[in-house]
């Protein structure tokens, strides 16, 4: 079985001049993305020599590299879409995400008020997705790096809860980090993931939304 390495993307340069966001936070974060990105690595060449014939679904190796490999993948992938999304001019959305804002929230205003609680109630993530069975936006909090993803939904928008994210620059406040957060939001990045969600939304659906029923 052969697998591709994960490589660490860089950083977009925007990202270490932000507004509220310090160089250093930025860089020590990005370190913690790379261990992420090598220790999925790690752990799927280990998968290469794995015994198979011990699996056991109370404790075996296989079940401890694939469990550890969600983790160690899903900090990987959480961290480059968080940090494409940064590095831009923040404030109100714009495009196509303000019109689904709009459209599923109500306001802008109340969009960022949800992300910001959804964001002081996470333990780890939140994220702005859209559900490829409705075609509709959702802020959902994620509580470990693999968490991620709900079931038949497209992260556009991240936002890192850990106090890894903000602890240097605020401590324990992490509402300040979040109010600076909505500053620095890249929103053609979002754009960018929207189109292609809803491209699979599309497909997937022919653009008829599914619908869910109360119990």
């Amino acid at each position: 079985m052969q697998f591709e390495k994960v490589v660490p993307k860089p950083l977009k340069p925007s990202t270490l001049t932000m507004q509220g966001i310090s160089r250093r936070t930025m860089e020590e974060h990005y370190k913690l993305y790379e261990g992420y990105c090598n220790k999925a690595n790690e752990i799927r060449q280990k998968l290469q020599s794995v015994n198979l014939s011990t699996a056991n679904q109370t404790y075996s190796e296989i079940r401890e590299l694939k469990v550890e490999l969600s983790f160690a993948l899903g900090g990987a992938i959480n961290h480059e879409i968080y940090f494409a999304n940064l590095g831009g001019g923040g404030g109100p959305a714009s495009g196509r995400v303000a019109e689904l804002i709009n459209r599923d929230f109500g306001s802008f205003d109340s969009w960022a008020a949800d992300l910001r609680a959804t964001g002081l109630a996470a333990r780890g993530w939140a994220w702005l997705a859209l559900d490829l069975a409705t075609g509709h936006l959702f802020n959902f909090i994620g509580d470990a790096q693999n968490t991620y993803p709900i079931w038949n939904c497209s992260p556009i928008l991240a936002l890192d809860t850990y106090e890894h994210a903000y602890y240097l620059d605020y401590a324990v406040n992490r509402g300040a980090y979040i109010d600076v957060y909505f500053q620095n939001i890249d929103w053609e990045d979002v754009n960018r993931r929207l189109a292609t969600a809803e491209k699979m939304y599309h497909a997937a659906s022919g653009g008829q939304a599914a619908t869910y029923q109360a119990v």
